[in-house]
């Protein structure tokens, strides 16, 4: 049985994404309690580390771009960005206007994040 090119894509994002997710909490636990930072040092070098190996796997494995990285590089910060931003608004949205419990607002916020991160880096970051 062929996987459709697209969904294959898609399960690799999500691995690349749960592996992502893994090392940014761990690189996030090692920096407050192995090196005493504080937890804004902490959280941003848990995110920049994982921004970049989010960067590395999805270019090489998840969508095989040829690019030049400095011509990818650039878009994947700004889709993040937008992504990070839209998923924010449909946060606020939803805390604000629904009466749905807080916790299951930050996991349906995380679905617009991923689908629109995917979408973008997949027909604008990556496109072949």
């Amino acid at each position: 049985m062929k996987i459709n090119k697209s969904i294959l894509q898609l399960i690799k994002f999500g691995i690349v994404g749960v592996s992502n997710t893994l090392l940014t909490a761990v690189v996030i636990w090692l920096m407050l309690r192995k090196l005493n930072s504080s937890d804004y040092f902490a959280n941003i070098t848990g995110y920049v580390v994982g921004l970049m190996n989010s960067f590395i796997w999805n270019r090489k494995w998840t969508f095989e771009s040829k690019a030049e990285i400095s011509s990818t590089i650039i878009k994947f910060i700004v889709i993040f960005a937008v992504s990070y931003l839209l998923q924010l608004g449909a946060l606020y949205l939803l805390l604000n206007f629904t009466e749905i419990d807080s916790y299951i607002c930050q996991l349906m916020s995380m679905v617009v994040y991923t689908g629109t991160n995917f979408l973008l880096n997949k027909y604008y970051t990556f496109k072949s």
